[in-house]
Formats: structure tokens, sequence, C-alpha cells
């Protein structure tokens, strides 16, 4: 317990899944939180709950498309807490799908922007406070999705989190000689709204289940503790990684 006491983490994407599984269990390792998404009255409920759990945490809702916003978000840690520690890029979307020839044009800017161009101005701004407390952790949610396979209909998806890894690279490159590392995180499916609004027959749960090693898919809880991992000490000798916590879908053939 407490393996992040004293930080100050920042987490998008919130509201649900992964992101709220994430928040409350930073909360409970001792972070102090700001957390975001676009659904206000779910952010107002998940700092209820932290509270209410002993925690601290405050909420500002927004779209992470905007540059506004993100640099929002470091200045509500800032003025709350005094300063960043982590950050966590979680928000995404699956975006428009189908066969890439029909893909529309708004469709794919739109995915690449909430996906992609989100993150990367999120960590703009986070890495520019970071630097001034010493250093820090970002972490991004990619997907195994276009890097170790692919599924057909999913070009602005998998490009866009593809894109994540390599921008992961780039600033765990960059920053590194300042204190600041950059981690990505890899799931498999994970039993989130997102997950079962694509895939919503028995038929597909079973054929998305079957192509893990573990042959289930995973809980957004126990995504949450690879996170801890990548913002806590622990892994202080850890950047830029795309590190995959898969169930094994990157290596099932049968």
């Amino acid at each position: 317990m407490n393996r992040l006491e004293g930080k100050v983490a920042l987490i998008t994407g919130a509201s649900a899944g992964i992101g709220h599984a994430t928040a409350k269990l930073f909360a409970a390792e001792g972070a102090r939180l700001v957390v975001g998404a676009r659904r206000a009255a779910e952010l107002d409920a998940l700092v209820a709950d932290i509270r209410a759990a002993g925690g601290e945490a405050v909420a500002l809702a927004g779209d992470v498309r905007s540059e506004d916003y993100a640099r929002a978000l470091v200045a509500l840690a800032v003025s709350t807490y005094g300063r960043l520690d982590v950050a966590f890029n979680n928000a995404g979307t699956l975006g428009e799908g189908g066969p890439s020839t029909g893909v529309s044009e708004a469709g794919w800017t739109d995915t690449l922007a909430i996906n992609l161009t989100g993150a990367f101005l999120g960590a703009k701004h986070q890495v520019a406070q970071m630097l001034e407390n010493g250093g820090g952790s970002v972490i991004f949610t990619s997907t195994f999705v276009g890097h170790t396979f692919a599924f057909p209909g999913v070009a602005a998806y998998a490009a866009s989190k593809s894109g994540l890894i390599g921008l992961t690279q780039a600033l765990a490159a960059e920053y590194g000689p300042q204190g600041v590392r950059v981690n990505a995180i890899l799931p498999g499916a994970v039993d989130t709204d997102m997950y079962r609004t694509k895939n919503d027959t028995k038929e597909s749960q079973t054929f998305i289940t079957n192509l893990h090693a573990l042959k289930r898919v995973g809980r957004p809880e126990e995504l949450a503790r690879s996170v801890l991992y990548l913002a806590s000490d622990d892994s202080s000798f850890v950047t830029g990684t795309a590190s995959l916590v898969d169930g094994g879908v990157s290596i099932t053939r049968t």
C-alpha cells in the first residue's frame, strides 16, 4: 500500500473502464488525483467515492481534443496540490470502423484527434510541469491492435494507437535525462463498456475470449495494477516501453 504516497496524479478517461479503476487504485495507494473525462456526472461520482474512502480528488470535465483542456487539467493539479508527478493519458475511442475504403475523412481525423493528438497535447503540458518538479511518469494507453496483429476494419484505431508507441519512445528519449519517464500499456480485450458495445453478442464475446492464451478477457482492475507499476518508483529504471498487458492475445494461435 501507499506506493504513490505524496504523489499527484492526473488521469484522463476516468469516468469508466480502465481509467476509473486506475483512479480508485491510485487513491488507495496514496495519490492525490485530478480526474478528467467528458462526462461530468460520472466524474463527480468518482470523486465522491474516492473522498468517501478517505482519498483526495478533484475533477474537471472536458474534451481531450482541446489543448485548452490539457492545459487546464495541469493547472488544476498545480493550483490544488502544488505539483504533478504522474499522468495517465487513457482517454480514447474505437472510432469509425468498417472497410477502410469506406471510412470517412472526418471519422479518420476524429479518431486520431482523440487517441493520438489528444494524448500528445496532454503530455505536452504534463511534461512541462513535471520538468519543474524534477521529473515524473507519463503513461499512455495504446493496444496490441496494429502492433502485434490487427483485425479488419479498424484502420483508424490501429493507426492512432500505434502512433502512441512512437510518441512514447520519442518523449522517453527526449526527457529521460531530466527525469521524466514515459511508457505505454498495450491491453488485450478488457471487460469495459467500450468492449461490450463492440462485442454485443455471445458469439462475438466467445470469439474474442478464445483469442487470448488465458481464455478470458481482462478486468479493468488488472490493467490498473500495471499502470500503478509504471506510475510508481518500482519502475524507476523503466522508460520508453510498450508493455503488453494482453492475456497472451499477442502470442496465441490456437
